[in-house]
């Protein structure tokens, strides 16, 4: 059971409470929306490789999204768990192979391939309008995040169900911002917000 002490894990733990409790129809209309919406910023942005994450438990359904991007010539990838590391990411198109990572969750396998995205879209529990996320404690996005920025541009873009939506994120030094959350209902520009 978690504390005010860890304002993040209540946040947290309140956020994905609410996100369980959403019903099919929210559900099935936000990865409707997101892959209209992703594909739509991926032709505007241009980018060499976009990135998603593979939907877990009540997570919003990426698949779409991966499915409208491939078809229309993007270079998808999904990111690869190294516990204490910043993801890597490796090549994949829906309906390719997969296997359990170290956390569970699918991954390609090594022949896949290593690519490096420039617009990735991000998995979070919870998040504020200035662009903060609290996803689910391991550090993963804000060690790659930091890492892709120090080689170039890049966008990254929330993925998050409304409900996910906090008053203010604590933040400190390390935890990188989001470009933009993308939720059922609106696209949040969190570039020029302090």
């Amino acid at each position: 059971m978690t504390t005010l002490a860890d304002p993040k894990a209540h946040l947290r733990d309140s956020a994905l409470s609410r996100r369980r409790a959403l019903d099919p129809k929210t559900r099935q209309a936000f990865s409707a929306r997101l892959a209209d919406e992703g594909l739509r910023r991926a032709r505007l942005w241009n980018p060499s490789v976009v990135s998603a994450f593979y939907p877990m438990r009540d997570e919003p359904d990426t698949l779409a999204l991966f499915r409208a991007l491939a078809d229309a010539g993007f270079t998808t990838a999904l990111p690869v768990t190294i516990r204490g590391a910043p993801l890597t990411f490796r090549r994949w198109r829906p309906g390719e192979a997969t296997h359990p990572g170290p956390m569970n969750i699918p991954e390609p396998a090594p022949e896949a391939g290593d690519v490096a995205p420039d617009l990735l879209f991000t998995p979070l529990a919870a998040f504020d309008r200035r662009g903060h996320r609290i996803g689910y404690g391991a550090g993963h996005y804000d060690r790659t995040l930091a890492g892709l920025r120090a080689r170039g541009p890049i966008v990254a873009v929330g993925v998050a169900y409304s409900v996910c939506e906090v008053e203010a994120v604590p933040n400190e030094p390390h935890d990188q911002r989001l470009d933009f959350i993308l939720t059922e209902s609106e696209l949040i520009d969190a570039r020029d917000i302090g």
